[in-house]
C-alpha cells in the first residue's frame, strides 16, 4: 500500500465531503437518533460504497488501457472541480429526513447508501483506483476520510460549520480536483511521448 496515495486519496476526499450533503444528513440524524447508531449505520454504508468503488476502479485497471483510465480520470476530476467551485458558490439545500423515533442505524445506513451512491466522492475513488491501481490506499484513505467527516459532522454539527465557511472548504477541493486532473493528463501527455520515443528509437 502506498502511502502518498493514500495521504492524497484522504485529503482529497475530506476537503470534497466537508459541508456536503453527506455531512448535513448524518448531522441532521445525529439530532434525531442517539449518535451511536447514527456513527455505526454511516460507517457501514460509507466503507461498502468505498469498497463498490475501488473494487470497479480495480477492475478498470486491470483491463482498460492505462492510457483510456487517465483520459476518464481526469475528465472526472476536472468535472468534480467545477462542481465543487460551484458549490462554493450557491451553496448546497439541506437534506430532508423523515421524523422517526427508532431505527437510528437502519435509517442511517440507507440515507448514506442511497445519496452517495454515484455521488462524486464514490467515482472519485473509483477513479483514483483506476488510475493508481492501489485498491488499499485509496480505500483506506477515502473510507477514513469519510468518517472522519461524519464524525465531525455528528460530534461538532453545525457548530464547527458556522466558524469554518464551507465555501473556503469547497473551493480548496475543487483546486484539489483540478489538480489531480491536470496531474492525470500530465502522466497522459507522458506516456505518450515516452511511446513515440519508443517508436522512433526502434523505427
Amino acid at each position: 500500500m502506498d502511502i502518498s496515495v493514500a495521504l492524497s486519496t484522504f485529503a482529497l476526499l475530506f476537503l470534497a465531503e466537508m459541508g456536503d450533503k453527506s455531512q448535513l444528513l448524518v448531522m441532521t440524524l445525529a439530532h434525531r437518533y442517539r449518535p451511536g447508531p447514527v456513527i455505526a449505520g454511516s460507517f457501514v454504508a460509507f466503507a461498502l460504497l468505498n469498497l463498490l468503488a475501488v473494487v470497479v476502479g480495480q477492475a478498470l485497471f486491470d483491463w482498460l488501457p492505462q492510457g483510456w483510465l487517465l483520459l476518464v480520470a481526469a475528465g472526472l476530476f476536472l468535472f468534480f472541480g467545477v462542481r465543487s467551485w460551484q458549490d462554493a458558490n450557491q451553496g448546497e439545500d439541506d437534506a430532508e429526513i423523515p421524523a422517526r423515533n427508532s431505527g437510528g442505524f437502519l435509517q442511517s445506513f440507507s440515507l448514506i447508501f442511497v445519496a452517495e451512491l454515484g455521488d462524486k466522492t464514490q467515482l472519485a475513488m473509483l477513479a483514483l483506483a483506476a488510475s493508481t491501481g492501489d485498491l488499499w490506499a485509496v480505500l483506506f484513505g477515502g473510507t477514513l476520510a469519510l468518517w472522519s467527516v461524519s464524525l465531525i459532522g455528528i460530534l461538532f454539527g453545525c457548530t464547527l460549520l458556522r466558524r469554518l465557511p464551507t465555501h473556503w472548504v469547497h473551493r480548496a477541493a475543487a483546486i484539489l480536483f483540478i489538480g489531480f486532473g491536470l496531474l492525470a493528463l500530465g502522466q497522459l501527455l507522458f506516456n505518450g511521448v515516452v511511446v513515440i520515443g519508443w517508436m522512433i528509437g526502434h523505427g
